[in-house]
């Protein structure tokens, strides 16, 4: 049997009508196995970001009716580092009254496109 443990911890930068950012650094607690960043890692900062950007700023709090819950996620893994610093931009595919979709990129520390999330939001009812 084998145990595996990991932390992940980022930053939310900025949310603005237009796009939210973030940073990850890479580090032990979000490689896999073969030292890169694990997928799992990056859906979980990149779903966090797109979250923000649909909340526009605004807090979250626990029991909140109108909680932007994802019912969509398309995820396109383009490439992995192993070092450095992740960044997310969070930006509009369709700011909608019911749905919203938001397209997240998570770029590496050259710039790189790694990752792109689609996600589509809906309030939840309380």
């Amino acid at each position: 049997m084998k145990t595996y443990a990991g932390e992940i911890a980022f930053t939310l930068d900025d949310v603005t009508e237009t796009e939210a950012t973030g940073r990850m650094p890479v580090g032990p607690g979000v490689l896999n196995p073969f030292g890169t960043v694990h997928a799992g890692a990056m859906t979980w900062f990149a779903d966090v970001v797109a979250t923000h950007f649909v909340l526009q700023g605004a807090a979250a709090s626990e029991g909140m009716a109108s909680f932007p819950v994802a019912t969509s996620l398309n995820v396109q893994l383009l490439g992995n580092v192993t070092e450095g610093e992740i960044s997310a931009t969070a930006r509009w595919v369709k700011k909608g009254r019911r749905i919203s979709t938001v397209r997240t990129e998570l770029r590496g520390p050259d710039g790189r496109l790694l990752f792109e999330l689609t996600s589509s939001h809906v309030a939840a009812k309380g």
